[in-house]
């Protein structure tokens, strides 16, 4: 072997001994020891929504609340867009041992968002109007309340719509109207725009909890739920196909783009939520092809 052979062979070496080395150091870091008998990331951005496994028949209980645990031993929670972290579980096992995992969470930044073009009266609206979005949001956080024993989250999402993103979850919308800037809620999905009347797919299985197509301020509303309070919503639509209480199977056509409600053109906004917590449902794709 000559002198020039032997020192490649040696940079091989010392090349696959580091990313053995780094690859064993990663892995205790992306979930717990296996002796644990938990299994939950090291640390997830905000906005997650965040599966753990744990032994089956344990118990789980996560920000005052006893979560539901899959057969094969799956919980689920949300990470939402201001937890600072870390956010912790207690998992109570069969022997009545208990453990608290903690997860850190990753900070985000949120940029700051000025929308032109949308109708004076749904950023201002009178009284009236006032009432009326207070009693259909009533509607929409009374079905985000269901808890239903099904695992369709645990499903690889899909896109529902391809097409570019033209708002993302959490940045702070600012709206001008007649010249001035009114801020309003950080964004609680996101937008993915995409010509009037294309199909809109179910991301995962579930059930449809909620179906109105005349919403003040979201229009055609569509509320997807997929289990253990994991639910999509679907706004601003043209149309929607499936009825409250109907199963969906993944990839199913559930309705179609639209710009109903408050919106300066045709897109999808997919909001994903964990009850009442709103999470990014990008973090559950895989990139656009």
């Amino acid at each position: 072997m000559s002198r020039a052979t032997r020192a490649k062979s040696r940079r091989a070496g010392r090349l696959h001994s580091s990313v053995l080395a780094t690859a064993l150091f990663a892995l205790p870091q992306a979930q717990a020891a296996p002796a644990s008998g938990v299994q939950a990331p090291a640390s997830v951005p905000q906005g997650s929504l965040v599966v753990v496994h744990v032994a089956p028949g344990s118990q789980v209980r996560y920000a005052d609340r006893e979560l539901r645990v899959t057969p094969d031993g799956a919980a689920v929670f949300g990470v939402g867009r201001d937890e600072r972290g870390p956010v912790s579980f207690e998992v109570r096992a069969r022997d009545g041992s208990r453990r608290r995992v903690a997860v850190e969470v990753t900070p985000r930044d949120w940029p700051v968002e000025r929308i032109v073009g949308v109708p004076p009266k749904t950023v201002e609206p009178p009284p009236e109007i006032a009432e009326r979005i207070k009693r259909e949001q009533a509607r929409v956080v009374a079905a985000r309340a269901r808890d239903d024993d099904r695992a369709d989250f645990e499903q690889t999402f899909l896109w529902p719509v391809t097409g570019r993103i033209s708002g993302r979850f959490g940045n702070q919308r600012v709206y001008v109207v007649n010249g001035k800037g009114v801020p309003k809620s950080p964004h609680s999905g996101m937008d993915i725009a995409a010509p009037e009347g294309t199909p809109v797919k179910a991301p995962a299985a579930g059930i449809v909890s909620f179906a109105d197509g005349g919403l003040y301020l979201t229009g055609g509303t569509l509320l997807i739920d997929h289990g253990h309070g994991v639910s999509s919503n679907f706004l601003h639509l043209s149309r929607i196909d499936v009825k409250v209480g109907e199963r969906i199977a993944q990839g199913q056509v559930v309705g179609a783009v639209g710009k109903t409600g408050r919106a300066t053109g045709p897109h999808l906004h997919w909001g994903l939520n964990w009850f009442d917590v709103r999470l990014d449902p990008l973090l559950l794709l895989e990139p656009a092809r």
